[in-house]
């Protein structure tokens, strides 16, 4: 299943959404600049995060940021081509625009941000000695999802279907956002998700559900959506 949209509106202007995804193009150009080859590799080096070098395992590139925890947030606006950058632009519009909606624009952005930081956290933990760079938005992307699972269940997701021929459904969000978490699972039980950071996902999203019930526990519940017509 891929997300197409939702319907559920909002009612402020998605200024930190917006500002987010356009840093992360900003940055890919970048990236695009370089030509690939060994130039992109050492950009990978320098703004992704390795788990080994904040551990102590693994030798810090030349010339990276210090302190090397500031790579942990320069490596959410880094992708490694364009389907990784499109998948996590996509979904990062369809559910950060309302939990931007609902936090408000500071909030959401403090909360993007450690959702992030939170993610690559929990990525460290389960492979503390890792030489190899984990870069992307999706552990921040991930903590939004969380948050819109607890706060938007009842919302649709107008989904794209792969099966015999293609069609479109309108799915509850607790059923998508639910279905792709346990399909993290899967992939970390199987060990069907190489090259993906799955436990970053996973912590993320757990990270986005307990921020946003925090939240709400501090605020009347608003509605989840309105019906225009």
């Amino acid at each position: 299943m891929f997300p197409i949209r939702d319907d559920n509106p909002t009612r402020r202007f998605s200024l930190v959404t917006i500002l987010l995804i356009l840093a992360n193009a900003l940055v890919f150009l970048w990236e695009l600049s370089l030509g690939g080859g060994e130039a992109l590799d050492s950009f990978y080096f320098h703004f992704g995060f390795v788990p080994g070098v904040l551990t102590g395992t693994s030798a810090p590139p030349s010339g990276t940021l210090s302190p090397y925890f500031l790579t942990v947030l320069t490596s959410m606006f880094v992708h490694g081509g364009w389907a990784h950058l499109l998948g996590n632009m996509l979904y990062l519009w369809i559910f950060g625009n309302n939990v931007e909606d609902t936090f408000g624009h500071g909030k959401f952005l403090v909360f993007y941000l450690l959702g992030g930081v939170v993610a690559a956290l929990v990525q460290l933990l389960s492979q503390p000695s890792s030489n190899v760079p984990t870069i992307g938005a999706s552990g921040a992307i991930a903590a939004i999802m969380g948050a819109y699972f607890y706060l938007y269940p009842r919302a649709h997701i107008q989904t794209l279907v792969f099966f015999i021929f293609i069609t479109t459904i309108r799915v509850p969000a607790w059923i998508f956002l639910g279905l792709w978490f346990v399909m993290q699972l899967f992939d970390l039980t199987t060990g069907n998700a190489e090259g993906v950071a799955v436990w970053a996902h996973i912590g993320g999203f757990l990270f986005g559900l307990l921020a946003a019930w925090l939240f709400s526990r501090r605020r009347p519940r608003e509605p989840e959506y309105m019906y225009y017509g």
